[in-house]
């Protein structure tokens, strides 16, 4: 991929789970002047937020797996293959939480948590041509 920000090691997206999907995108409607947009995938809603056009971040509801979670952003950083990153994270100190799964027509991710108890995402973006079967 030529885009820096899909790249192996690089911050590549933003995510709000939230309990109010309504009232968190006026906050942030007004707060940032982000364009909203909301997508329907095959098993949930989705915001895709814009600035200056330019897509920015996510809000999405809490899924069922969250439990009791507070509402949060969440960042997502790309990886090569998110499997070897995942294993290579648990064997670093750290702890898979949420087990690789897709996106779909976006990627594969997972979600680790650090040995300081710091939670993020990882991500492997599928090639265009991988979606064009």
């Amino acid at each position: 991929m030529t885009d820096p920000m899909k790249q192996h090691g690089a911050f590549s997206w933003n995510e709000l789970m939230t309990t109010d999907v309504g009232a968190a995108k006026e906050f942030y409607r007004k707060l940032f002047g982000w364009t909203l947009e909301d997508m329907q995938s095959t098993d949930m809603a989705y915001t895709m937020a814009k600035a200056a056009g330019k897509e920015a971040a996510g809000i999405m509801g809490m899924p069922p797996e969250a439990g009791n979670m507070p509402p949060a952003w969440g960042a997502y950083v790309t990886v090569d293959d998110v499997e070897a990153s995942a294993k290579e994270a648990e064997a670093l100190g750290g702890k898979i939480m949420l087990a690789p799964r897709d996106i779909p027509d976006v990627g594969r991710f997972c979600v680790i948590c650090d040995p300081q108890g710091a939670v993020l995402s990882l991500i492997t973006y599928f090639n265009k041509q991988d979606s064009e079967c």
